[in-house]
């Protein structure tokens, strides 16, 4: 009878010890397992601001929503002042998902880890490529590219492609080298902006991507009476759509697969797309080349 009490009390004295152990040691491992499954709880989504960063985040609330209901889980878009601003979220660890333009994303990755997923097919030329132009005012006597030496010109950002890089290329095979052989280089920070400064005469010129100029002229924003384009760029691969190499791999596919579904004519509309397709790193490769040779990638 006294073996059974000494036992009984050990036992007794055992779980008393062992039980807030066992306790502790499943506290921290539901707390590891929520921390490490914390970043999928919302998906944190950036936009390049290629237009005004009010203008960017309105249209792209339909594309949040369509997200969230097809991956089952809150998306939060954030738009920053700038280009580099969307560049530095992303390398700080502060966005899952960005949507760059092809030179935003080869800044991109000397800093982060990203990679590209999928790009929009072009309701223009129903490709994934698409153009940058190079406008004048109508009544301008600029009629080519080399005309424009000794001249006032308009880039957007200075990170955009096809607002900033493909203007310089087109410039350069004109033999015009920025800024030093024009009168002033302005960076009006978006193509609309830009768009405008051409069209006010503000500028001789400026660099605009097509499907922006385009969009601007069907809103009536730009008279296409008041500007006219002297000169259009090689096919430029769309904007890639990256993730952040430590985001779940599956998460990851979902999130490709809702961009392939996507089927919605009104929500394509506002996506300025047709439907998308996957893209590679090797897609941005020229892109890449041609920002390191003229100086806007730093080595």
């Amino acid at each position: 009878m006294f073996a059974l009490f000494t036992n009984y009390r050990v036992l007794n004295i055992v779980h008393r010890i062992l039980l807030p152990v066992v306790l502790l040691s499943l506290v921290f491992f539901f707390a590891a397992g929520c921390s490490g499954q914390a970043q999928e709880t919302k998906l944190r989504v950036g936009l390049i601001p290629n237009q005004s960063p009010d203008k960017v985040k309105a249209q792209y609330e339909p594309f949040r929503k369509y997200l969230s209901e097809k991956l089952n889980m809150p998306v939060e878009l954030f738009v920053a002042v700038d280009y580099t601003a969307v560049v530095e979220a992303m390398a700080s660890g502060k966005l899952d998902v960005a949507y760059f333009g092809g030179l935003t994303y080869v800044q991109a990755k000397q800093r982060a880890e990203i990679y590209p997923s999928v790009t929009e097919i072009d309701r223009y030329s129903h490709t994934t490529k698409y153009h940058s132009l190079i406008i004048a005012p109508a009544n301008s006597p600029v009629e080519t590219v080399a005309d424009l030496k000794g001249k006032t010109f308009a880039f957007g950002d200075i990170n955009s492609t096809s607002g900033s890089l493909y203007p310089r290329i087109m410039l350069d095979r004109a033999g015009i080298k920025v800024p030093e052989d024009l009168k002033q280089v302005i960076y009006t920070g978006g193509h609309d902006a830009t768009a405008l400064a051409v069209q006010n005469q503000t500028v001789d010129a400026g660099g605009v991507e097509d499907r922006i100029f385009y969009t601007l002229v069907e809103q009536g924003v730009i008279d296409p009476d008041k500007v006219k384009i002297i000169a259009r760029s090689d096919p430029i691969e769309g904007y890639p759509w990256v993730v952040r190499v430590g985001l779940d791999k599956d998460l990851v596919e979902r999130i490709t697969q809702a961009f392939l579904d996507m089927d919605d004519p009104e929500l394509l509309k506002l996506m300025r797309a047709e439907g998308y397709a996957r893209v590679s790193d090797a897609d941005y490769l020229y892109i890449e080349e041609e920002a390191q040779r003229l100086g806007l990638l730093r080595k």
